[in-house]
């Protein structure tokens, strides 16, 4: 990992506010960033072109693959800012949440998790998208 990060982050949790109802922030204030990283929907393809075929393995990959594009962007977990997720119905959310909290650890990022109809291929059961700021 490249030198420690000049960016702040702070967790935005107004006392007009419940908590929120898993491990994640309502809203991260960052402050003093000077790279930025946008994913695209990341999927879960590993590298040979394989798709797993169960949700937790696909939610796994997912996050080995974000895993790989943050360490190029000299990035880790902890400046992870926003998480969006999408996942087709009928899925186990808990394991897609328990996937995104093993990589986050005690790290708390802003998290959005959506239901979709389907995604661009039919083999893929979820995606995710995040920012993260250094």
């Amino acid at each position: 990992m490249a030198p420690s990060s000049h960016a702040r982050r702070r967790q935005v949790q107004p006392r007009e506010l419940a908590p929120p109802v898993a491990h994640f922030a309502h809203a991260v204030e960052t402050t003093d960033a000077t790279r930025w990283l946008h994913t695209s929907g990341v999927v879960p393809t590993r590298n040979d072109g394989t798709v797993p075929e169960t949700l937790g393995e696909q939610a796994e990959q997912v996050w080995i693959n974000l895993a790989s594009m943050l360490s190029d962007a000299w990035m880790g977990a902890p400046d992870v800012v926003s998480v969006t997720t999408y996942v087709v119905p009928g899925q186990d959310l808990a394991v897609v949440m328990a996937a995104r909290d093993a990589f986050l650890g005690e790290h708390r990022a802003a998290s959005t998790l959506v239901i979709v109809a389907e995604l661009a291929q039919p083999a893929w059961l979820m995606e995710i998208a995040l920012v993260a700021a250094r």
